[in-house]
């Protein structure tokens, strides 16, 4: 089953020359398109990769295996990062990339969120034993792929974050960075990747203080830039008047890819 999401390049007719079973639209969530594509799935166990990643004939071999026997209700799939040519296997994590995720499930055991970006999971039902065999990942190309995703996630998020009417405090978003990193680079052991684990916990630092500025300075279509959290007293301060900077324009929207 493959899902096209508003695809205006070769991917639906790419997509055809393998199978019949397609399921187009137009989602502005996350959450709703994947649930569009397992909908209309009619087996019972469901494989759900991403139009960047790719399963090897081992992963192949050994989900096979697995749905013969299991009885379980969904299993974590290891999952190998790369960018552009390179696999970088440790220091991901803090909802800028994953090295395994419930990707194998039977129908109806997974629950996807509503959020822009990075929703949540909800799975019901026993979990299994974990795959050995990994997804392969080509996160992105290089470094300025990588930044262009930073800033499409962030902004994201930030409109996230609006919608809750929480958007958090400042200090508590720049305490955020330091255990961030701290997780990425130490604790998942980013350093052993060198300077590229560097950069991705530099970045996995960065998601939530930029978010969080987004959500505050920046005025989303219509709406005024959030005052932030109210002060102990319970009043705020007139706005200090500011310059209206002219607006940078960039991409559009998300890339529209096969599922």
């Amino acid at each position: 089953m493959v899902v096209l999401d508003r695809c205006c390049d070769r991917s639906r007719e790419i997509a055809r020359g393998f199978t019949e079973h397609l399921v187009e639209g137009a989602w502005e969530r996350e959450g709703p398109r994947r649930h569009a594509g397992i909908d209309a799935c009619r087996g019972d166990w469901i494989l759900e990769i991403d139009a960047d990643e790719r399963v090897s004939p081992e992963l192949g071999a050994e989900i096979s295996r697995i749905v013969a026997a299991s009885p379980a209700a969904w299993h974590l799939v290891p999952v190998d990062n790369y960018v552009g040519g390179r696999l970088v296997r440790w220091g991901w994590g803090a909802s800028f990339a994953r090295s395994a995720h419930g990707a194998l499930f039977r129908k109806g055991a997974k629950r996807w969120g509503e959020q822009r970006v990075h929703p949540t999971v909800a799975f019901s039902g026993p979990q299994g034993e974990t795959l050995s065999s990994p997804i392969l990942h080509h996160v992105d190309r290089n470094i300025s792929e990588m930044l262009r995703r930073l800033d499409q996630y962030t902004s994201a998020r930030a409109a996230d974050l609006r919608d809750s009417g929480d958007i958090g405090s400042y200090g508590q978003n720049l305490r955020r960075m330091v255990s961030r990193f701290w997780k990425c680079y130490v604790g998942r052991r980013g350093y052993r990747e060198g300077p590229w684990g560097f950069l991705i916990a530099l970045c996995a630092a960065l998601y939530p203080i930029l978010s969080y500025l987004k959500a505050r300075l920046e005025t989303s279509p219509g709406a005024a830039p959030h005052p932030g959290p109210v002060p102990a007293s319970g009043k705020r301060e007139d706005p200090a008047p500011s310059l209206t900077l002219p607006r940078l324009r960039g991409r559009e929207g998300w890339g529209r890819e096969t599922e």
